[in-house]
């Protein structure tokens, strides 16, 4: 292993900023509660879990069931 790496001539992952994005975004407690204990059981992350679960709807196209009261 060298003590010194040279990166002046190195470019940037051209892919790194469109696989995932951060955002912020409100989710109810219950619901990460809900996640979380989902995730020790899998053995994933509870914010992998969460992406998985909507890239999964996104893909199938489901449509939530809203009634507002």
């Amino acid at each position: 292993m060298r003590k010194e790496y040279d990166f002046s001539k190195s470019i940037k992952n051209p892919y790194a900023k469109k696989v995932k994005k951060q955002i912020s975004i409100r989710i109810e407690a219950n619901t990460i509660a809900y996640f979380k204990k989902l995730s020790k059981e899998v053995g994933i992350p509870y914010q992998n879990l969460m992406n998985s679960y909507l890239v999964e709807c996104a893909q199938k196209h489901k449509k939530p069931e809203l009634k507002w009261v």
